[in-house]
This record gives structure tokens, C-alpha cells and sequence, in this order.
């Protein structure tokens, strides 16, 4: 039998004046019960995860239920990008796996401070209703570095992890950057700064081919000196390597190739993005569950790269037209991820965990473990 809701909140006379829908909102959050509504089988897992673990393991999931087949021996987050799920969140908090909330918002918005508290007041509420344990803010938008939103993104992470820990004993706070501090994508974000006002980053080392500014052709997803370089200016600039967490891409890219020389190199067509030339843009990704049942049918097999520490191979599709897929494998993941150990950072995780392929067949099996075996530090 579950048991009964705790009141927080004692009745208190009207007040004088209409609150405001802010006000409103932050009261609502407040005075919700403990366990009123709690979905799971056991009311005690509907409690906020308050341990911190050692090495974090952050998982991104999009929705369905893959998550079933995760490996929850590992995982110390989950961020819900999909559709909210319970049966999910009473599962996490069943193995001390926390669940956070996909935060958003346009920066052009976030000058405002009324607009940012209420913007958090909202989240606050949301997780608070969904039993959830946070929130990882992604926000990949263009910042110039003289303006406006360049103090108010900064401002809205810590008035958030401030909210947040107030409010919900444990709760944690994360904030998604570009592999590397320099500009990304026209990212100038105030990185020291958010780094201090948040738990930690979550460091997308993916989608390293954003902005190609020479040559025009197919490259690795996350070079592993490019990868590794990110992280050296990010601790350069002083932020504490406990404060990053190495994100890996489990998905690739397929570039069709305008030509494809003997020696493998594969010329894209040139799609611009935000300044450069070319980018990833002429690809589209691809699912390493994808990758692993094409590869066999494709013309060259698996090929390694050792400038970029990469695997990729050749096909052709039924047109004729040769394509490149350039992917992370437990190889070049193990390489990377060495790093971590070496350097101390917080933990591993990945976009997406559900790119894997969790159906059973035997030999897929196989490559799905070996992919999150390689999340384990090495002792």
C-alpha cells in the first residue's frame, strides 16, 4: 500500500493581491506533496537521487523503450530527450540512476531576467511533477561575445543550479558545450563561467566537421588528436577536469562522394554553415546499428585511418554513386576514452545510447556490449 502524501505546505490566507503567474508557479512547486501520484510500485522511488558517483556515466535517450536493454550497471544519468516516460524514471531511480530534463530555450528570450525566472520556475515545477532528479540545458545557438546573451546564458545556468539545489536536495544541473571552447559554430559562451555556476559540462565530441574551412572531404566524426585538443583548452582555461565529461558519438556519417580517389579520400559537396565552406552538412547520420549491418556489403570493408585514429568505409549505392561512412567503433572509443583516466575527468557518455541495435540477434549482441563495455575505466 502506498503511503500517504506528506503536506508541505500549511494553509495560508488569501492574499491581498492576485500573484503573479510566476509567483503562482514557484508556490505550486513548493507545496507539492512527496509521493502524491508517485507512479512507481515502491513511493520511495519516486525520491530525488541524492548520491554522486565516482565516474559519471551519462546516457542520452530519445524515446521508445530501448532503455530497457541498457547496461544499468554503468549508467549514472539519464537525460530524457524524448518523449517523459515513468516507467523509465521508477527504473533509474531503482538502479540510483538519475533522470534529467531536456532544457531549451531561445537566448533572444533569456536577456529578460522575469522571463529567465519564470523560464525556471517552469522546469522546476515540470521535474518536481515528474519525479525527475535535474536538468541538462542544450543550447546550441550562435552567441556573439559582445552581446547581451553572451552574460545572460551564463546568468540563466546559475540561476538555474541555484533553483535547482534549493529546491530539490541532490537535483544536478548540467550544461551540453561544443567539443572545443573556440567559437564552435559561432558558440562564444562565457565557458569559465558556466562551468562554475553548473555541476558539470557535458562535452559533445562529435560533430567535429561542422565547419570545414580547407579541403572539402569526408572526415571523422571526432579525430582523436582534435577530440583530445578540445579538452586540453578547456582545462587550459581553468576549468577543472571533474567538471567534463567526455560525450562519443555512437553514430557516424554517410558523405555521398562528388569523386572518390584510389587512395580513399572522398569529395563532398560544399554546404555551408555558419561561415565555413563546407560541413558534415553533405552527410547525414547515420545509427551505428546501421553502420554495422552495411559495412559488410560495402566495397572496401572497414578501413582505419591512423592521422584521425578513425574507422570508415566505401559503398555504393544502387544509382552507382560511391558513399563514405565515417563511424566510432569500441577502437577508436577506447582511445579517446583512455584519455579520461589519464586526466581525471568526470566520466563518459554518449549521443545517442539509442543507436545501438537491441535486438537480440546474436552477433548483434556482441558489438552492443562491446560498445558499452568500452564506457568502463580502465583500472
Amino acid at each position: 500500500m502506498a503511503a500517504p502524501p506528506l503536506a508541505l505546505c500549511a494553509p495560508r490566507p488569501a492574499p491581498r493581491v492576485a500573484l503573479r503567474p510566476l509567483r503562482l508557479l514557484a508556490l505550486l512547486a513548493l507545496c507539492l506533496p512527496v509521493w502524491a501520484d508517485c507512479p512507481c510500485r515502491e513511493p520511495a522511488l519516486c525520491l530525488p537521487i541524492r548520491h554522486r558517483p565516482d565516474f559519471e556515466v551519462f546516457v542520452f535517450d530519445v524515446g521508445q523503450k530501448t532503455w530497457k536493454s541498457y547496461d544499468w550497471s554503468q549508467i549514472t544519468t539519464v537525460a530524457a530527450f524524448g518523449k517523459y516516460d515513468s516507467e523509465l524514471m521508477c527504473y533509474a531511480h531503482s538502479k540510483g540512476a538519475r533522470v534529467v530534463l531536456k532544457g531549451d530555450v531561445p537566448l533572444k528570450d533569456i536577456i529578460d531576467p522575469s522571463f529567465r525566472a519564470s523560464w525556471i520556475a517552469q522546469k522546476l515545477h515540470l521535474v518536481k511533477t515528474q519525479y525527475m532528479d535535474g536538468i541538462n540545458i542544450d543550447i546550441e545557438q550562435e552567441v556573439n561575445c559582445s552581446s547581451p546573451e553572451y552574460d545572460a546564458l551564463t546568468a540563466l545556468v546559475k540561476e538555474t543550479t541555484e533553483s535547482f539545489h534549493h529546491e530539490i536536495e541532490g537535483s544536478q544541473v548540467t550544461f551540453d558545450v561544443a567539443w572545443s571552447p573556440k567559437n564552435i559554430d559561432g558558440r562564444c559562451y562565457n565557458y569559465t563561467g558556466i562551468a562554475d555556476a553548473c555541476d558539470f559540462l557535458f562535452v559533445m565530441s562529435y560533430d567535429e566537421q561542422s565547419q570545414l574551412w580547407s579541403e572539402c572531404i569526408a572526415a571523422a566524426n571526432a579525430p582523436y588528436n582534435q577530440t583530445l585538443s578540445g579538452y586540453s583548452d578547456y582545462i587550459k582555461m581553468g576549468i577543472s577536469p571533474k567538471k567534463l565529461v567526455m560525450g562519443i558519438p555512437w553514430y557516424g556519417y554517410d558523405y555521398p562522394c562528388l569523386n572518390l580517389s584510389e587512395d580513399h579520400v572522398c569529395t563532398i559537396a560544399k554546404v555551408p554553415f555558419r561561415g565555413a565552406p563546407c560541413s558534415d552538412a553533405a552527410g547525414r547520420q547515420v545509427p551505428y546499428k546501421t553502420i554495422m549491418k552495411q559495412i559488410n556489403s560495402s566495397v572496401s570493408g572497414s578501413q582505419w585511418n591512423k592521422a584521425q585514429q578513425a574507422p570508415y568505409y566505401n559503398y555504393k549505392d544502387p544509382a552507382g554513386h560511391f558513399h563514405q561512412v565515417w563511424y566510432d567503433n569500441p577502437q577508436s572509443i577506447s582511445l579517446k576514452a583512455a584519455y579520461i583516466q589519464n586526466y581525471g575527468l568526470r566520466g563518459i557518455g554518449m549521443w545517442n545510447a539509442n543507436c545501438l541495435d537491441y535486438s537480440g540477434d546474436a552477433i548483434a549482441k556482441q558489438q552492443t556490449e562491446e560498445m558499452w563495455e568500452v564506457l568502463k575505466p580502465k583500472l
